[in-house]
């Protein structure tokens, strides 16, 4: 039986697919973009049906032959499939995803200081996405980011816990309203947040880090700023100082 099409407003963060982007970027560049981003990243989940053409522009706000050519490239890159006749449309492709082999191997690949540098400008980004969020979000964003930071603590298994940790990340991010920042957080959540959750070999506790999101998100409930941004920062740095001890047991284990 056919999954039900999502509707995008509700599956990804607005900031995440608004079709805005560079000057020099096409509109159904940056549909693409979006769309494959959060394939990429599990938020679209694999075997999922998207609206149909004239509903996907109406909620992107651009016209059928834009996102008509968004499509076309998505099919090329193997995200999606399009099958015809009754229960057809356009299903999502889940890429394969890393092996825990492979993801030992990438994250062995990396020296020390690549990791303590990615480590001080999440927290940089992280911490001025909460403080943003804790000025602008409101009513059914803040709703929404509640139930996102909840998420984590009921998930079963790494793939779970990868997908609603980034989905957390972005989520919050999409808070501010800013695009740039929303782009920063995105690529490093496909940078890092697969290798703290290696199955097997989980960098983080996944108990602490719900909490964690949890705190986050009462400061900003609260209108508080500056804790919101200790807690995100203290959270981002926390996460990847686990991701340096994990890169050392491995680099002196038999693992990788």
């Amino acid at each position: 039986m056919p999954s039900e099409p999502v509707n995008v407003d509700v599956w990804l963060p607005s900031a995440m697919w608004r079709a805005t982007g560079p000057e020099t970027e096409s509109r159904s560049g940056v549909i693409t973009r979006r769309l494959a981003d959060a394939i990429e990243l599990g938020i679209l989940s694999d075997g999922v049906s998207l609206p149909s053409e004239s509903e996907l522009a109406s909620q992107f706000g651009v016209s059928n032959v834009t996102v008509r050519v968004a499509l076309a490239e998505l099919r090329q890159r193997g995200l999606i499939e399009t099958r015809r006749g009754r229960g057809g449309g356009s299903f999502v492709l889940q890429p394969e995803r890393p092996s825990s082999q492979r993801l030992r191997r990438r994250l062995l690949s990396l020296n020390l200081d690549e990791i303590r540098d990615a480590r001080d400008y999440h927290a940089a980004i992280f911490g001025a996405c909460a403080a943003l969020a804790a000025e602008r979000a409101r009513g059914g964003v803040l709703d929404r980011l509640v139930e996102s930071a909840a998420a984590l603590g009921s998930t079963s298994g790494a793939g779970q816990a990868t997908r609603a940790d980034s989905r957390f990340h972005l989520e919050l991010a999409a808070t501010t309203r800013s695009t740039h920042l929303t782009r920063a957080e995105l690529s490093l959540q496909g940078d890092w947040t697969p290798l703290l959750w290696i199955p097997g070999d989980e960098a983080v506790v996944l108990q602490q880090a719900a909490d964690e999101h949890i705190a986050i998100v009462e400061a900003i409930a609260l209108r508080d700023v500056d804790r919101a941004r200790d807690a995100a920062e203290r959270h981002a740095r926390a996460a990847m100082n686990a991701l340096i001890e994990l890169r050392m047991r491995c680099g002196t284990g038999s693992s990788g």
